[in-house]
């Protein structure tokens, strides 16, 4: 079992005792492809590493072994077109098993690995091209995806080579193809050439409010950071079979899909579709024995909306939710048709599990939980002083005394904004919370997501969770439009569950459900009602995009 080797203690009877004597022990050296991978590949090549089918019944079983393999085949690959240490390869490769085959390569060689959701366009790419200076893109054969790239080229100088998995097309190179023609052993580079733990090895562009996204670096000790998201939060099982719905986009896929499960012993499931149904992850689950499962609120809230009793998912033992707060309903109905308690957790691109609720601890549903071994963490105010219980202000992390195992190096090539979030030691997240007399966490929102409003300050998941509890309400969105009178005021984005038309009657009974159920200066003046909400694939809703389409 190899937490052996990077943990100091594995078992622990109370969270108190998880707090202080839990201890990743970093080598002087580490590289996830060779010491993990490569290493149960040595002692149990056998093992299954991962399970992966897609929406057209397509599937497929991986062992260890094999991940050895074929990326060593893929290191290969990369090296043979001039791909070293430090180079910039961007992934689009969605959810196909492609996207762990090259992510083990890139390891292996020194690349920095960009991983990037298929909804880019040609301007996100050229501006990634050019900010990260990226040599090449290793894309899935999708149309739009190869048109976008193709129409990038002109404006991005640095880019050498545009590869496709398992497709030909003049100017590209086909990847399955020279992948399989390449040599099977990989001899490993030399001491020079080999990524130390401070080397670079992810990238990640994450979005904020406004400008450019942000670009996040991760160094070679990132997965070990993730022994915490995966062992004692999602709580994986060796020989198990976990399962994370994300993107391989999106850092999600870092959390539950990769690091800390292999570490872990237990295998990934992955399931690549195109169009999510709710139906068809439950069949994934059931056909599959999934035994620990992630996914953020949205989903949730869809699942239980299927005949939940019409599967078999006695093979789940632990779920977990992340993304966005989780709903007091949510919970109770899951709970009440699978036995299975909910377990939250916080965290964001640049750190692990900050915040969670750990196996010793009782869920409180909304709540984050409390701090992860490791993570100095407390809320402060406006001035930077420590809030007391029950009052709100800034998620921050202390890193005088420690810096968390995984968590960001800063933002690629922009020391000033990341001294604007980082600086004197004090991580500020940007995320509001409050902390009740039990020590758990209560996120409010973003701090641009608070709404101000005739004096208040009013958290949109509250409202969100108001609404939620209104059998017509399938999902919602609560943002801010500018007003003269009140500075601003509330809006309620909704869709509607099934049997529920949208109209003035039923706008009007919703906000006297809110007016009820919270206090009543909270409730949304307006009302929308729409189709689908935006979301990002990963299934976070954007209120951002909400906000500026009301100016």
């Amino acid at each position: 079992m190899l937490l052996e080797k990077y943990l100091k203690q594995i078992d622990f009877k109370s969270y108190e005792e998880f707090k202080t004597g839990f201890e990743i022990l970093i080598p002087e050296s580490f590289n996830f492809a060779y010491d993990v991978v490569d290493e149960i590949a040595r002692i149990t090549p056998e093992k299954t590493a991962m399970v992966w089918c897609d929406d057209k019944g397509n599937e497929a079983v991986f062992t260890f072994g094999q991940m050895k393999y074929f990326s060593d085949k893929a290191a290969n690959f990369f090296r043979t077109k001039g791909i070293r240490k430090g180079d910039r390869v961007m992934l689009i490769l969605k959810r196909h098993y492609t996207f762990w085959f090259c992510t083990l390569a890139l390891n292996k060689i020194g690349a920095v690995i960009i991983p990037a959701t298929h909804l880019l366009t040609a301007k996100d790419i050229v501006y990634r091209n050019n900010a990260a200076g990226i040599r090449m893109i290793v894309c899935v054969p999708d149309p739009e995806v190869i048109r976008h790239i193709e129409d990038s080229e002109s404006q991005s100088p640095t880019l050498e080579f545009k590869v496709l998995a398992g497709s030909e097309r003049e100017g590209w190179i086909n990847f399955s193809k020279e992948m399989e023609e390449s040599p099977e052993v990989f001899t490993k580079p030399g001491p020079d050439k080999v990524p130390g733990n401070d080397d670079t090895m992810l990238l990640y562009f994450t979005s904020g409010t406004t400008g450019m996204p942000k670009m996040v670096t991760h160094d070679y000790t990132y997965p070990l950071g993730h022994i915490l998201t995966a062992k004692y939060w999602q709580c994986v099982q060796d020989n198990g079979l976990h399962f994370t719905i994300a993107d391989t986009g999106w850092a999600k896929s870092a959390w539950g899909k990769i690091y800390g499960q292999w570490i872990s012993g237990s295998a990934v499931m992955t399931y690549d579709y195109d169009r999510f149904i709710p139906k068809h992850i439950l069949e994934v689950i059931e056909k599959h024995k999934v035994t620990t499962l992630c996914a953020p609120p949205t989903i949730y809230r869809f699942l239980i909306k299927e005949d939940l009793e019409a599967f078999d998912l006695s093979c789940l033992k632990n779920c977990v939710v992340a993304g966005e707060p989780l709903n007091p309903e949510v919970y109770k109905f899951f709970f009440e048709k699978t036995g299975l308690k909910l377990m939250e957790g916080y965290g964001q691109t640049e750190c692990t599990i900050a915040l969670a609720t750990f196996p010793w601890m009782r869920p409180k549903p909304g709540s984050m939980g409390k701090p992860s071994p490791g993570y100095d963490i407390e809320i402060v105010d406006e001035s930077g002083s420590p809030c007391e219980v029950g009052y709100e202000g800034e998620i921050v992390i202390h890193t005088d005394r420690r810096k968390p195992v995984g968590m960001f190096k800063g933002y690629y090539m922009d020391e000033e904004m990341t001294r604007n979030v980082w600086s004197d030691d004090v991580y500020r997240t940007g995320d509001m919370a409050w902390r009740d007399e039990d020590g758990y966490f209560w996120f409010v929102g973003r701090a641009d997501d608070i709404i101000k409003s005739s004096g208040y300050r009013i958290g949109p998941f509250e409202v969100e969770s108001a609404l939620i509890e209104h059998p017509a309400v399938l999902e919602c969105a609560v943002t801010a439009v500018p007003d003269p009178d009140r500075g601003q005021i509330v809006k309620a984005t909704i869709v509607l569950s099934r049997n529920y038309s949208p109209g003035d009657e039923l706008a009007r009974q919703l906000q006297d459900h809110v007016k009820k159920v919270t206090a009543p200066y909270k409730y949304p003046r307006i009302v929308e009602f729409v189709d689908e909400l935006p979301k990002t694939i990963s299934g976070k809703i954007r209120r951002v995009q909400i906000r500026e389409k009301d100016g």
